[in-house]
């Protein structure tokens, strides 16, 4: 018997289960379909989990420096199955939640791979086997990313050779460790490796690390990661990297050499194939399919969000844009008002390493490429009370504003809680704060967030502080 939804979401990541969230809340018959676990690959083996381990690694650096706060610590046992199975635990912990999220709203959860057979239906496959065909009104494609690798020049085999999966769960901790790519998942896993004791190389092919931040950020991070004894090599050149019986061989700038293991991060591209796409003429370039600001495709009762809809690739990204083409959905019919597009200049990246990275607007070379006339604050971490009391004196709050206007153009962070400081910097571009909201504000102390009033501050000259 075929079932009959007004929407169904293909795919659960944090795309997926907010829109189908957000589309029951309006009163929609909901339907997900679902290939692997609930939550995508984020809650299952990206953000979420990194995050614990990510953890592990901090405390275990923390403990390591506990002396330093008059506290002596006996040597740090590393128990790396623990760590690995604390991670899996907290992903299926939140898989769980998303379950129950979906019966709380009353949405059909279906198994199965979903491929669209008409713009009003859909097969669920299991392997070549269709299980069942269901009928729609609107289908918001929501299949997420993989990792990306290069057919003949960079390409995982999951022995020796990781993609992000492997990293996350492997059988035993390596001595040495290659990291290609180092943007935000590259130093991330580097982060993580180094704290415990494995000999991490970072090679970046571009100029600088992080690359999408602001160069102020990107020369502070590789300096603070080689000051912490990371190998961190910018314009490199990988050739011939190869899987061996016992280790990989690469040349790395025109010398061979040799490691236990080696991480690909060179970047991911959107699940675009087997849907059915090109039956129903629906664009697909590179890994995204294009859609207009609400996320309708050529074929407009279907929407696409998250990472097959193109960059930036981020979990909250995801999510908005599945209540934007909810809610899209539900202003043709009355349900509610249209939403307006997302604001995709005030979009906040964060990056877990050690120290933190987290930005949001634009970085001080691409305000003045715009034409901007600009003013830069810089407040360093070491002159800020809490960021001494706690340990944590390396990094700087960045805020560069138009000279015109006073307002935000942008706003950077490197350090202790850089991920969690930042959200202020959101919320003040977004209702428009200008350079005297921020230092006209009366920020609580002893905290971190006081360098935001004070990056201001510097902007104009005038910082109380350093």
């Amino acid at each position: 018997m075929t079932q009959n939804f007004d929407v169904v979401v293909i795919g659960t990541g944090p795309g997926g289960y907010v829109a189908a969230v957000r589309a029951a809340q309006l009163g929609f018959k909901v339907a997900v379909v679902e290939k692997s676990h609930l939550g995508g690959i984020c809650l299952n083996w990206g953000c979420i989990p990194t995050k614990a381990l990510l953890k592990a690694s901090e405390l275990k650096e923390s403990m390591e420096h506990a002396v330093e706060f008059g506290l002596k610590v006996k040597g740090v046992e590393v128990d790396f199955n623990a760590i690995i199975e604390r991670s899996r635990g907290v992903a299926g912990k939140l898989s769980e939640g998303i379950g129950y999220l979906m019966k709380k709203n009353k949405i059909t959860v279906l198994e199965g791979k979903g491929v669209l057979t008409s713009p009003s239906k859909l097969a669920i496959m299991d392997g070549d086997s269709q299980q069942e065909e269901v009928t729609f009104k609107y289908a918001i494609l929501a299949t997420g990313a993989r990792a990306r690798t290069i057919p003949g020049v960079l390409e995982a085999d999951e022995k020796n050779i990781w993609t992000y999966k492997t990293a996350m769960t492997p059988i035993e901790m390596p001595k040495s460790l290659l990291v290609v790519g180092a943007g935000a998942i590259g130093v991330e896993f580097a982060s993580f490796y180094h704290a415990l004791g494995v000999d991490v190389t970072l090679v970046e092919a571009q100029d600088r690390i992080v690359p999408v931040e602001d160069v102020d950020v990107s020369k502070e991070l590789k300096r603070l990661l080689e000051k912490r004894g990371m190998t961190v090599l910018t314009k490199a050149k990988v050739e011939n990297l190869k899987s061996e019986k016992d280790n990989v061989s690469v040349t790395l700038n025109g010398e061979v050499k040799a490691f236990d293991k080696a991480i690909l991060a060179v970047g991911i591209t959107g699940n675009v194939e087997g849907l059915g796409l090109e039956k129903l003429n629906i664009r697909a370039e590179k890994g995204q399919i294009k859609h207009n600001d609400f996320y309708q495709t050529s074929v407009p009762n279907i929407y696409a969000i998250g990472d097959v809809a193109g960059a930036p690739w981020l979990a909250h990204v995801a999510s908005h844009e599945g209540v934007i083409a909810a809610e899209h959905i539900g202003a043709q019919i009355g349900k509610c008002v249209e939403p307006h597009p997302m604001d995709y200049t005030n979009i906040p990246g964060c990056t877990y390493c050690t120290p933190q990275v987290a930005s949001t607007g634009l970085t001080e070379a691409a305000a003045k490429e715009q034409g901007h006339k600009v003013k830069v604050g810089i407040f360093n971490y070491q002159a800020n009370g809490k960021a001494l009391a706690i340990g944590e004196p390396d990094g700087f709050v960045k805020t560069v504003f138009d000279v015109e206007t006073g307002a935000l153009l942008g706003a950077h962070i490197i350090g202790a809680e850089a991920t969690e400081m930042i959200t202020t910097f959101v919320l003040g571009k977004h209702v428009e704060a200008v350079e005297e909201d921020f230092f006209h504000a009366c920020l609580p102390h002893p905290t971190l967030s006081e360098m935001i009033g004070e990056s201001a501050l510097a902007a104009l000259g005038r910082p109380l502080n350093s």
